[in-house]
């Protein structure tokens, strides 16, 4: 069997559409050999020598919803590491998060579309260093299965830690960095509620409840702009009046049109939902 399958425009039409409805994920017309090279590998696994048949079996087959689950692991994203545009979550933890649990409040934070959960473990180590690990409620949630199970794993790859975001001198409690490994303190993976969610769904969102700061970075990028307004539409609403939503340094809420407000906090943005 080839190891390389064409995909014509038509097949490439097809399934870029099937991608972006069942996770968002955006790909050009220019993107088209890189996403034929990531659908041969699940297809041929699969036991398919046809990208159509591929497709018809994901779209149609009863079976292929657990493919489905197979491929999203395949495309998805997973470029996240610890300690990663630290000081947005610092400003976060240190105005919004801290004043609420110090007046008697159970704050919740979410961490969404977290990949391999460096970022949520990385939040946990903030509140920990403030003693509030035990007063706030910490949800993380990715819609790759094979993703969250590295994340409750505790292990790590030596590319957890990256030279542009050198470990704090507190991590040292809570990380043991090796040459080929980084393993958590399982005080920290016990700190959090591990989900599998996808953005996309509202009534999954919904299900989580409502959120004193949701942290969505790097993501949205992937997205059409009109998914991208339904999913911070769906982040929106599972933030409490006065919420704020995190995302990456290099995006931006505004071309989308959102009703949160941006502010400048500490030389960091984030984005507010008016209060009521």
């Amino acid at each position: 069997m080839t190891s390389r399958l064409p995909i014509s425009p038509q097949v490439f039409a097809i399934f870029s559409a099937l991608i972006a409805e069942k996770i968002g994920l955006h790909y050009e017309a220019a993107d088209r050999e890189l996403l034929g090279d990531k659908l041969s590998v699940r297809a041929i696994e699969a036991g398919f020598d046809s990208l159509l048949d591929y497709y018809y079996f994901l779209r149609y087959d009863p079976a292929g919803a657990a493919e489905i689950d197979a491929l999203i692991d395949a495309l998805v994203v997973n470029e996240t590491y610890f300690f990663r545009e630290l000081s947005q979550l610092q400003v976060a933890i240190a105005d919004l998060v801290a004043p609420r649990a110090a007046a008697g409040a159970r704050p919740r934070i979410w961490s969404a579309a977290c990949a391999s959960g460096e970022e949520p473990l990385t939040i946990a180590m903030l509140l920990a260093e403030r003693g509030l690990l035990g007063s706030v409620e910490l949800v993380a949630s990715d819609v790759s299965a094979r993703a969250l199970a590295r994340a409750r794993s505790g292990v790590f790859g030596p590319r957890s830690i990256r030279s542009n975001a050198p470990p704090p001198a507190f991590a040292a409690r809570w990380l043991q960095v090796a040459p080929d490994r980084v393993t958590v303190s399982p005080e920290l993976q016990r700190a959090i509620d591990w989900r599998r969610i996808n953005l996309l769904d509202a009534a999954e969102v919904a299900s989580l409840g409502r959120f004193d700061v949701i942290v969505c970075r790097n993501v949205l990028i992937y997205f059409h702009d009109n998914t991208a307004r339904w999913v911070v539409g769906n982040l929106s609403g599972a933030l409490v009046a006065g919420g704020a939503l995190l995302v990456g340094v290099s995006e931006s809420l505004l071309r989308l049109g959102t009703a949160l407000a941006c502010e400048e906090r500490g030389g960091v943005f984030i984005y507010r939902k008016t209060e009521r």
